[in-house]
């Protein structure tokens, strides 16, 4: 009996020590952050800011919103999403992967067309019906909010519809690949994010956000645990006064904001 028992608190006590080994490893772990394509760059930057002040590391995997949230609902192991419209958030969390209590806006995107310095560029978004844009590249509209919000704002300029869209149409699997054929000549012009636009090289013109429906931008946190509570400190830095900061640098504001760069 009593070997018995001395084996049941053996056994309570390494059960114990593995949970707690378990919570330290996590609390070391970096976080894991799934992003939106156009917040490679602002990011980069949070990201290095928030470990000088934390000490906390944090990794992040840019991509399509559309593609990051399949993942996400799939059971991939990040610890928050940031994402390029809030629908694809509303989504994560209504499928019981993400914390709604965590979820808010980040930005109000804003979106521009893009092209080399020296090639032709559009006056307008209408401008784009003309013959010598012979490539325009979009993000792919089906999982991009960047491509929806091009593509909708192409049809209230009545391109989309008189474009010859096998030929002329070229669809990244992201925003920044987007850009990345314009800026390859691959495409003549780009419709992208302004974020990305700030930081090309290039020249570009802000596409009037009324042909577009809004796109806001949301955070969440993903998981539970003390995974859930590092995250937890990384998405209230983005919209801290230092992480405000950053943001409206690359473009990323909220409604009422303003810079430079979006004038």
């Amino acid at each position: 009996m009593l070997r018995r028992t001395l084996l049941a608190l053996t056994l309570a006590l390494s059960v114990a020590a593995a949970g707690c080994g378990k919570d330290k490893d996590e609390a070391a772990a970096p976080i894991k952050v799934a992003a939106a394509a156009d917040l490679a760059v602002a990011f980069e930057e949070v990201g290095k800011e928030f470990e000088k002040k934390t000490g906390k590391k944090v990794t992040f995997s840019f991509g399509s919103t559309g593609l990051m949230s399949k993942q996400i609902l799939e059971g991939a192991p990040f610890d928050v999403f940031a994402a390029a419209n809030v629908s694809f958030v509303d989504e994560v969390v209504g499928a019981g992967q993400c914390d709604r209590s965590t979820q808010e806006l980040y930005a109000r995107g804003r979106v521009v067309v893009w092209s080399k310095k020296g090639a032709p560029a559009p006056k307008d978004l209408a401008d784009l019906a003309d013959p010598r844009f012979k490539k325009i590249a979009i993000a792919n509209p089906e999982h991009a909010p960047y491509g929806r919000a091009a593509k909708e704002a192409m049809s209230a300029a009545k391109v989309w519809e008189t474009l010859d869209r096998e030929k002329r149409l070229v669809f990244g699997e992201n925003v920044q690949q987007t850009l990345q054929f314009a800026q390859t000549g691959n495409a003549d012009v780009a419709i992208v994010a302004l974020s990305l636009a700030t930081t090309s090289d290039g020249e570009w013109k802000l596409i009037d956000e009324s042909l577009h429906k809004p796109l806001d931008q949301a955070i969440v946190v993903c998981g539970d645990g003390v995974r859930a509570e590092r995250a937890k400190e990384f998405t209230s830095f983005v919209n801290s006064p230092e992480g405000r900061e950053i943001m409206t640098k690359y473009g990323f504001l909220l409604p009422g904001e303003k810079t430079a760069a979006s004038e």
